[in-house]
């Protein structure tokens, strides 16, 4: 029996092949005196189809526990899901707050040991009393580091030599949010997979500030 041809995509009809939905995007992320801040643009896509351009990518895990999100995104929902019960879990046994480091560590977790099934890529950032504001990147592969500027996703290779030459230790709250607006904004302009909206988090020992 002959096989049949493979289908192209045929938007008149609303026929698609199934493909991921990809977070193909843009993440920036920086520490700053007295916080974080976190910015990302919206879209998602499923290969060349736009699925969605309001996507909020920026993710809360407790309230003052976040993770920007990249890669598959059904997979990245599905690790912050499971990091956020082992997390309550934690807490409830602990009778105290997870610390940044320790939930960072937990997200590392999974990405290495399901490296070979998933395509997952997260920064986590938070605040905590042991040690303020922090910033940990874990790319694809499940390694962690801390940092204090961090890019991710397909956006962040068209900024590198943005980030290396703009970004200064200690920047204000302030500076760092003109600083994360306008690396996404130029992440976007570049790269076909990054677009829509640029979102705004600003982490303090108070909360999170959306914009």
């Amino acid at each position: 029996m002959a096989e049949l041809p493979k289908l192209e995509a045929v938007p008149s009809l609303g026929y698609y092949p199934q493909q991921p939905v990809s977070c193909g995007t843009t993440l920036i992320a920086v520490e700053c005196e007295g916080g974080v801040v976190l910015g990302t643009d919206s879209r998602t896509s499923v290969g060349s189809y736009i699925s969605s351009r309001v996507t909020d990518k920026i993710t809360p895990v407790t309230e003052k526990l976040f993770v920007c999100r990249s890669g598959s995104a059904a997979d990245t929902q599905a690790i912050t899901d499971i990091v956020k019960y082992y997390i309550s879990v934690h807490e409830i046994g602990e009778k105290e707050k997870i610390t940044v480091y320790r939930a960072a560590q937990i997200f590392r977790q999974f990405c290495y040991e399901y490296r070979d099934d998933m395509s997952a890529s997260v920064i986590v950032a938070g605040y905590d009393e042991v040690e303020g504001a922090q910033l940990y990147a874990i790319p694809i592969g499940g390694f962690v580091v801390r940092q204090r500027c961090a890019a991710s996703g397909s956006g962040s290779t068209f900024v590198n030599g943005f980030l290396d030459s703009q970004w200064k230790p200690g920047m204000s709250i302030a500076e760092a949010e003109e600083f994360v607006i306008n690396a996404v904004a130029l992440a976007t302009m570049r790269d076909g997979s990054s677009g829509g909206v640029i979102r705004i988090g600003t982490l303090t020992k108070d909360g999170m500030q959306r914009k």
